[in-house]
């Protein structure tokens, strides 16, 4: 099951880091909103990788790994609870900040195209591409921890059984 997961997980981080980069590529690849053809067209594309490639491989991710730190063999490796606080920052800024707006641009440059919505509706793409570096370095160092697994030990509550037996024989 672990191998399972295992792989599982490095497939969704495959798909939702390659996801990223392209989404970065047709970003600076994406005309400005006045030549409203070309924007409208890469923004439907970038909207359909978002939507397609990005949550399929996100959500797989997460669930992968949530069911991986479920294992007992985890509970106290630092490096899987740092790969689980950053793996949520993963998942709150690619909803909010990645799959919503790049669906909605899709939706309105669609729109201006189609004449139901005013051009001048259409947003600047420098805050996404911003989101899109931030993100991946965060995947990046979420790959890291899982191939290099520091030693982030987490402190156990109490000594384990054999250490206190120690300690009173001692008394």
């Amino acid at each position: 099951m672990r191998r399972l997961l295992k792989f599982l997980h490095t497939m969704g981080a495959i798909g939702m880091m390659g996801a990223m980069a392209c989404l970065v590529v047709m970003l600076s690849f994406t005309p400005p909103p006045a030549a409203l053809p070309g924007y409208a067209l890469m923004r439907g594309a970038m909207g359909a990788v978002a939507t397609w490639v990005f949550l399929p491989s996100m959500a797989l991710t997460l669930l992968a790994g949530l069911l991986a730190i479920a294992q007992r063999a985890f509970h106290n490796a630092g490096w899987a609870w740092a790969k689980l606080a950053t793996g949520v920052l993963i998942f709150e800024g690619g909803l909010v900040y990645i799959q919503g707006p790049m669906r909605q641009e899709a939706d309105l440059s669609a729109g201006a195209l189609a004449g139901r919505v005013d051009p001048a509706m259409l947003a600047d793409l420098g805050s996404e591409r911003g989101v899109l570096w931030t993100l991946l370095a965060v995947a990046t160092a979420n790959v890291v921890l899982g191939v290099w697994r520091p030693r982030l030990v987490r402190r156990p509550a109490s000594p384990p059984a054999d250490e206190r037996i120690v300690v009173e024989a001692v008394r």
